[in-house]
């Protein structure tokens, strides 16, 4: 089933199926790419950013940026 990032449960993971292309590039140097395991740490409320684990690293990502991103969980 896919869904947008920013639709992901907690503790819910996911496999990266699809990434804006103008959002690629910026997001590479966090680790997330095609094809990467992502699993959701925390939401923030009203809009705030998401919190996810990539390759045992936490990284906060704005709400705007995780709609972009498509998930396979």
């Amino acid at each position: 089933m896919q869904k947008k990032l920013n639709e992901m449960a907690y503790d819910e993971e996911g496999v990266v199926v699809k990434i804006e292309e103008d959002l690629r590039q910026k997001i590479a140097g966090v680790g997330i790419r095609t094809g990467k395991k992502i699993k959701m740490i925390t939401k923030e409320p009203l809009k705030g950013p998401v919190v996810v684990m990539v390759d045992e690293a936490k990284t906060s990502l704005g709400l705007s940026v995780a709609d972009k991103i498509i998930m396979e969980v």
